[in-house]
């Protein structure tokens, strides 16, 4: 997914930076601007707690739950301060917050972890595989899903035994904040730690030698500094660096049947999610049908601020991130795309654009080829469900992908030929919290979700012992 960076307060550089609402596009808080050396610092009390803290699993499944409760009491302070600095609908904000305590419950109840593990290799000695805490872990979250990314990363790395460091987007970094600190509640000192900033506070922080574990959620150009900063200490990385997940309909389609679940598969949150769907492969015969349908709920839907109560769809979230859709869009119009509703701006404060549905695209367009993350739709025709095949996986993108149609098991073989981590049939980007969650190519490295995600912060440490009245001799079997 894109990162961007929001501008410094005027007069504040090096103490605070300015918050905007998207909404309005105008300054509404401002946030600690801190410094990539206070990190030693801060890096040193996490060594510090990880002591205790990864001793006793059944306190930290104790503290993950009254964590989660504390979340879901907290709902209505946290939610319209997310709506605030994201832009998503309020209700989008109050089903992160769910999700977040949700997970934070799921982790919990794996906060034990894999018990000691025989090794049966038919030798007289008994080997066992235990699992250790890797140390402290840094999570760098976006700002599409501050709450959820932050707690898919900071739940599993702290039932595993870790300590954290959470670092938000300079977008989004005051619902993080106040979400860290009723998480603290419950946890001891130092267990969870915020920082906020701007660059080199991120790069410092996933280079620095006491970390053990990045986790990083963003574009690829970052993903790939983020390694590359961890290899300086060998430290281990998990990386999801977004999507350009492509829906399939085939011939037996039900257009009208499936149109609303599509529509919001590619339009919720703004566009602003790495698995939504972003192209869309319509049969040539109903290539018009389903552009019809989808224009007519893009025209429908109510685009306004999150606060309000009737809003269906927010603003873009920030400055440049409308700019990049803006020319994505213009792009494909001038290469003689058709904008069937939409295309444009809306003429009103903040960063809202229309919702846009394009046909006639040519399929060489960066709004094709690219992760536009925007409420920008492109639905391009095809003649064989080989050619649709072959198109969605011409992308360096590998996270997701869908088939959509009224004959179950054919649409399951078509999903079984997609090359991304996760494939839908007549659905798309719903996950549970027991799977695991991957993409492949530039789409990410590492696992995340489910045991997955536990083991991901955990590290084998093996033990051997002869057997009783058994003796080996010193170096044998190597």
């Amino acid at each position: 997914m894109p990162t961007t960076q929001p501008r410094r307060a005027s007069g504040t550089r090096g103490e605070r930076f300015a918050v905007l609402d998207p909404a309005t596009g105008e300054t509404f808080a401002e946030a600690p601007d801190q410094r990539p050396d206070e990190l030693d610092a801060v890096v040193g009390r996490a060594h510090a707690a990880w002591r205790g803290w990864r001793s006793d699993p059944a306190v930290r499944a104790t503290a993950l739950q009254a964590a989660a409760d504390a979340v879901e009491a907290a709902g209505a302070d946290i939610a319209p301060l997310l709506t605030r600095e994201q832009g998503k609908p309020l209700a989008e904000s109050y089903a992160e917050i769910a999700r977040t305590a949700a997970r934070l419950r799921y982790f919990a109840e794996l906060a034990p972890g894999p018990g000691p593990q025989p090794i049966s290799d038919g030798r007289p000695v008994r080997g066992e595989i235990r699992w250790r805490p890797l140390g402290p872990v840094a999570a760098i979250v976006p700002w599409n899903f501050p709450l959820q990314l932050a707690s898919a990363k900071v739940a599993p790395a702290l039932a595993a035994g870790n300590t954290v460091i959470l670092k938000p987007s300079p977008h989004t970094p005051l619902a993080t904040r106040l979400l860290a600190s009723v998480v603290s509640t419950a946890l001891p000192e130092d267990v969870l730690t915020v920082v906020t900033g701007h660059e080199p506070l991120g790069a410092r922080l996933a280079s620095h030698p006491g970390i053990r574990h990045v986790t990083f959620t963003g574009s690829i150009p970052t993903g790939r500094a983020v390694a590359g900063g961890a290899a300086a200490s060998l430290g281990r990385v998990t990386l999801e660096l977004g999507g350009n997940d492509a829906a399939i309909l085939l011939e037996d389609v039900d257009v009208e049947r499936i149109a609303d679940r599509l529509f919001w598969a590619a339009f919720r949150n703004c566009g602003q999610v790495c698995m939504a769907v972003k192209r869309v492969y319509a049969p040539a015969r109903l290539h018009s049908d389903v552009v019809e349908a989808l224009a007519r709920r893009a025209k429908s839907v109510v685009v306004g601020p999150g606060l309000d109560p009737g809003t269906q769809l927010g603003p873009v979230n920030n400055a440049p991130q409308l700019a990049r859709v803006e020319r994505y869009t213009a792009r494909a119009l001038a290469d003689g795309a058709r904008a069937v509703t939409g295309g444009h701006r809306l003429d009103r404060p903040g960063y809202f654009y229309a919702p846009t549905i394009l046909a006639d695209v040519p399929p060489d367009s960066p709004v094709v080829t690219e992760e536009q993350f925007g409420p920008v739709l492109p639905v391009l025709p095809y003649g064989s469900v080989d050619e649709a095949v072959e198109a969605a996986n011409d992308t360096g993108f590998g996270l997701g992908g869908s088939v959509w149609g009224t004959d179950l098991d054919r649409a399951e073989a078509v999903a079984d030929r997609l090359e991304c981590g996760t494939a839908w049939i007549n659905h798309h980007a719903e996950l549970s919290l027991a799977q695991p969650f991957a993409g492949i190519k530039e789409s990410g490295v590492g696992v995340a979700g489910g045991p997955w995600g536990l083991y991901g912060n955990l590290r084998p440490f093996v033990v051997h012992r002869p057997e009783p009245a058994c003796r080996t001799e010193p170096g044998s079997g190597a």
